[in-house]
């Protein structure tokens, strides 16, 4: 089965640009590659309705629900705009990802 090529990694700060949350930014939270989506923090937040198990209480729960991976871009730091990257290799061998636009290493 072939891999699926996924542009962003945990921890990225990434730009969503379409949806009810366009134009938002915000850290990745998580990245399902089965589904081809990502939660994005404070990010199409979502009502969950919990039952009460055990010593846990029930209640109405808010949390992030999954956004499609072609909904976001990488937001670059230096360029304050949502930009493609590309992939470079080191000298020494390592490959990092870097801003099309200004060369900023996304990869630290």
């Amino acid at each position: 089965m072939q891999t699926k090529k996924i542009h962003v990694k945990r921890g990225d700060i990434v730009f969503v640009t379409t949806g009810k949350d366009r134009n938002k930014t915000g850290k990745l939270l998580k990245v399902d590659a089965g589904k081809n989506g990502v939660i994005v923090e404070g990010v199409n937040v979502v009502k969950r309705h919990n039952r009460a198990r055990g010593n846990q209480p029930g209640g109405i729960v808010e949390k992030e629900a999954l956004v499609h991976l072609s909904n976001v871009m990488l937001f670059c730091a230096k360029c304050q705009k949502p930009v493609r990257a590309k992939i470079s290799v080191l000298e020494d061998g390592k490959k990092v990802r870097l801003c099309k636009k200004c060369g900023e290493s996304f990869d630290n």
